[in-house]
């Protein structure tokens, strides 16, 4: 890739991720359709669904996804993943496909096509699972990691969850009796297979920031099935599965935490 050429595709990722910060803001001061994101997902009940304060994360990720933006403009160090010239062009393209896929799924969700949503969420949940393969086979340093690494670590992360609620949705959209009159049964299955990808994730890329999006959206259930504006302690079953899951991502995240501070003392 020649200069020019690098220099158009760092105003790409920049310019695709303001269009991606201008639809998400969108939804909440317009908002998109008349209806908040909230009040979309609140037209398709389930137990599921994590508490509306968890939805701040969105904040974080925008935040380090920012941050990512910034440092693709500086100019790499040398050994760095982004000294390599396909691994740049690689990132960069797949980051503003990912910016795409988002604002599409906005205006998806936003405008009630929920069978659109699942389509493009799952386009974008294909497109972090590449990224985050790609960033696990490289090592970073402090500055890499804090803006390569971290942001598309918890990006993956809640999008992992964020699929799996669209998903759910879309089932209550459906009406399909056997999910409908087995919520609960359902819900607990849903949260037991969302916690062997969760786990598997992490010791398959070793990425803390991942587990870290997953723990917050699995507390974010625990506190909607807790709150009395919620589901006010209905379904014991849910609760209880949700603290087993929450036990379990901090015990996985604490493991990588320690074979992570092994490789450290193994390298010096």
């Amino acid at each position: 890739m020649n200069k020019e050429d690098s220099s158009i595709a760092k105003w790409l990722v920049t310019l695709s991720y303001i269009i991606m910060l201008g639809t998400n803001a969108a939804a909440v001061l317009l908002p998109l359709n008349g209806l908040t994101t909230q009040e979309v997902s609140d037209t398709y009940p389930n137990l599921f669904a994590p508490a509306g304060l968890t939805f701040a994360i969105w904040s974080v990720i925008y935040l380090f996804l920012g941050a990512f933006v910034v440092y693709q403009w500086l100019k790499p160090a040398a050994g760095s993943f982004f000294s390599d010239q396909k691994n740049r062009k690689t990132l960069r393209l797949t980051f503003i496909l990912s910016s795409i896929l988002n604002s599409l799924w906005l205006f998806a969700w936003q405008y009630l096509q929920i069978d659109l949503s699942v389509i493009i969420m799952l386009g974008l949940l294909g497109v972090l699972i590449y990224i985050n393969h790609l960033l696990a086979k490289m090592s970073f340093k402090v500055i890499g990691f804090i803006c390569v690494r971290v942001p598309f670590g918890i990006y993956f992360g809640w999008i992992t969850i964020a699929t799996i609620a669209n998903i759910t949705a879309f089932l209550v959209d459906k009406e399909i009796p056997l999910f409908q009159n087995n919520q609960v049964l359902w819900t607990v299955i849903i949260l037991l297979v969302g916690l062997v990808i969760i786990s598997t994730t992490i010791l398959r890329n070793h990425n803390i920031a991942y587990g870290l999006a997953t723990l917050w959206a699995y507390y974010g259930i625990l506190l909607k099935h807790q709150a009395a504006d919620g589901w006010n302690s209905k379904y014991p079953m849910i609760i209880t599965t949700v603290i087993i899951s929450l036990v379990i991502i901090v015990v996985v995240c604490l493991y990588e935490v320690v074979q992570e501070i092994k490789k450290q003392k193994n390298v010096i």
